[in-house]
């Protein structure tokens, strides 16, 4: 059978479709696009533009039904739903369109003008061409689209995804918040605890941080080239201006920022990236935590049929989730740090740093988007090992020291005698020696404790002095 023309053009596309993830710059449109996905739809470039024809067409609309100008009608259900047809049905044919525009204009938001203007025609709206874009700078129209983008990314893609984090957490805190184990300070061995109230502490924290970016204000401004209304007021002076701005803002689901330069001011986006920031920080916490778990056999890795570890040790299951989780964390901090750095400032009324910055918000919350999926994941693939986490734990009576030094110091108080130096006579026992449960022992009943106190302390061991560690845990996780 002869290959043909479109045969041969239909297999290109395959190809490239199927090379795409190989030839991408970036990893997060390549290796990792999967799990970034949804944040394609908020923060990409026809992303941007589909919400700048959205602003642009709720601000026509809110004209005209607010009669703000002499002449302007009142918009029919169906022309209204005709204009916001444009934004629903911006596809990759309009996109190319648009493209094909600003090639034209060299200018993006004076393209989505264009974009919008030939579609007035159809829905009897042609003799309103010049409302389109009325009173507006480019960064009125910026400013509330990147709001919107940003809003709906953090709402829909980030807090869902942290929040499968967290639950993943929580479980494993509940699971294990009875498992005693061996606390390390300093690296060193520690008073005991349970494995759930150390994970039970990062979910605490975490979930704290989510309560911050849950409440974060996303803010807006369409007040003209410098802020002040001033074409507004040229054009219709009996209008009030700041009213109309602040109702339509809000109209959009945005808080209404009522001073500014030509630009918002972006402190709301600084405020934002720094908490999420602070939780990546927080979570790479974790991940180091975890990853050292593993490495000391507090927990065993559950292998993915198929999977290889290493190239050359068939023997070894890698903790990668969490190093790729670890990565992650740092390259999104990066640039959420240089954008709240970034953003507050800007060279009197207007520079364009900021549209330089902003292009980077999808990369910057992509990165840590995937670190909570390879989080999610990793953590699935988690087992207790308790009889690890207990071997530990006791092979290191020596943590009891702070109990017996503590009841010594009850016992002085409630006027037994001998109590004296307590810390100094355990230091001598345990300091940098192993102590094991008969020496420890012999030392208790040797002190001269009342009879009550030397029998709790004989009884006591590692594992059960974790005092209300599992309780914590359930509680705060």
């Amino acid at each position: 059978m002869t290959r043909t023309a479109a045969d041969s053009a239909a297999q290109d596309r395959v190809s490239l479709a199927a090379a795409q993830p190989l030839i991408a710059l970036g990893a997060l449109d390549g290796r990792y696009r999967t799990a970034v996905a949804p944040l394609v739809d908020h923060l990409s470039e026809a992303a941007l533009n589909r919400n700048r024809i959205h602003v642009e067409v709720e601000w026509f609309i809110h004209l005209c039904q607010q009669q703000v100008l002499p002449g302007l009608p009142q918009l029919s259900q169906e022309q209204i739903s005709g204009l916001r047809e444009t934004v629903t049905s911006f596809g990759s044919e309009e996109i190319a369109e648009l493209g094909a525009i600003e090639a034209e204009t060299v200018h993006d938001v004076k393209a989505v003008e264009y974009f919008i203007a030939r579609r007035l025609e159809p829905l009897g709206l042609g003799d309103l061409t010049p409302l389109v874009h009325f009173a507006c700078t480019s960064e009125d129209i910026n400013n509330l689209s990147y709001a919107v983008g940003i809003r709906d990314a953090v709402e829909q893609v980030w807090l869902p995804a942290a929040r499968t984090a967290l639950a993943g957490l929580s479980e494993l805190a509940q699971q294990a918040a009875e498992v005693p184990m061996l606390s390390r300070t300093h690296g060193q061995p520690a008073t005991p605890s349970t494995l759930g109230k150390e994970i039970a502490v990062f979910v605490h924290r975490l979930n704290r941080q989510v309560r911050r970016i849950e409440a974060q204000e996303y803010l807006g401004k369409i007040n003209g080239a410098t802020g002040t209304y001033a074409a507004h007021l040229a054009a219709a002076p009996e209008a009030d201006w700041p009213s109309i701005a602040q109702s339509f803002v809000e109209k959009l689901g945005l808080t209404f920022n009522p001073l500014t330069t030509q630009i918002e001011s972006h402190d709301f986006q600084a405020e934002l990236y720094a908490d999420i920031a602070r939780f990546n920080r927080i979570l790479h916490g974790l991940c180091v935590d975890v990853w050292s778990y593993i490495s000391i056999g507090f927990f065993r890795q559950i292998p993915v049929a198929g999977a290889t570890g290493s190239s050359t040790m068939p023997h070894k299951v890698n903790p990668i989730r969490f190093e790729n989780a670890e990565a992650n964390l740092e390259i999104s901090n990066a640039l959420l740090d240089a954008l709240g750095a970034t953003l507050v400032e800007s060279r009197w009324q207007r520079d364009l740093t900021d549209s330089s910055g902003q292009r980077n918000i999808g990369t910057a919350l992509g990165h840590s988007v995937l670190a909570l999926s390879n989080v999610t994941k990793g953590l699935k693939q988690l087992a207790v090992a308790e009889d690890v986490i207990a071997a530990d734990l006791d092979a290191n009576w020596e943590v009891l020291g702070e109990a017996i030094q503590t009841v010594m110091r009850a016992e002085a108080i409630a006027g037994v005698e001998g109590m004296e130096n307590p810390y100094e006579r355990l230091k001598e026992l345990t300091r940098g020696r192993r102590v094991d449960a008969e020496k420890l022992k012999e030392f208790v009943g040797g002190l001269g404790l009342s009879e009550e106190a030397e029998a709790r302390l004989k009884q006591l061991t590692p594992a059960q002095y974790t005092g209300l560690a599992a309780q914590l845990a359930t509680q705060f996780s």
